[in-house]
């Protein structure tokens, strides 16, 4: 594995999958800095499967749209902090089409606040482009609700075009809710 990680890390793979065997075809991916991996990460992985019927797993993009460049040290780490028999996948797409370009027919695992973010022009110049593209490239958003701004918000309450509506999928409030957050976590200890 760390020969593998190490090719990646360099720029000679274009991602890496620690669980050695291929990326299964039915592909679900949970996105995420996992700064640290916590039970509300695998909750929702979890429930994500259930709702989609597919194999999942995690996904961690050594490139982010609003972070910096993560190191291999950061990369070793945040693996350490992730149980074993969770497969993760180390990719350098920063978004979500550049994710599902590489992995067409993947889905995607998401809370509300990442939804809003996908939905969102500061991110996407053009976000029914965008839409039509995740249409081609037969992708899916498996949409879990997140506490915001204090209230608990779910898929019904973002303004998505009844013609995207097709690629989200709701998790029910009752199969999964975790009012906890990385930020959270870290924010005693100082980190944020």
């Amino acid at each position: 594995m760390d020969e593998k990680l190490h090719s990646f890390m360099n720029g000679s793979d274009s991602y890496f999958y620690s669980s050695g065997s291929a990326i299964p075809v039915q592909g679900l991916f949970l996105s995420g800095s996992f700064n640290p991996f916590h039970m509300g990460h695998q909750g929702l992985l979890d429930a994500a499967i259930e709702v989609s019927d597919r194999s999942g797993c995690l996904e961690l993009s050594i490139e982010n749209v609003d972070k910096p460049v993560l190191d291999m040290s950061t990369v070793v780490d945040r693996l350490a902090g992730i149980p074993e028999q969770v497969p993760v996948l180390l990719t350098r797409a920063p978004t979500f089409l550049e994710k599902a370009e590489l992995f067409p027919e993947k889905w995607f695992a998401m809370g509300y606040d990442t939804a809003m973010r996908l939905l969102d022009s500061r991110y996407h110049t053009d976000v029914p482009a965008m839409l039509e593209r995740f249409f081609a490239l037969e992708s899916r958003f498996i949409v879990a609700g997140r506490l915001h701004q204090g209230v608990y918000h779910c898929l019904d309450r973002l303004p998505i075009d009844s013609r995207y509506r097709p690629l989200f999928i709701p998790i029910s409030e009752a199969l999964f809710r975790q009012d906890i957050s990385s930020t959270e976590l870290r924010s005693p200890f100082g980190y944020d």
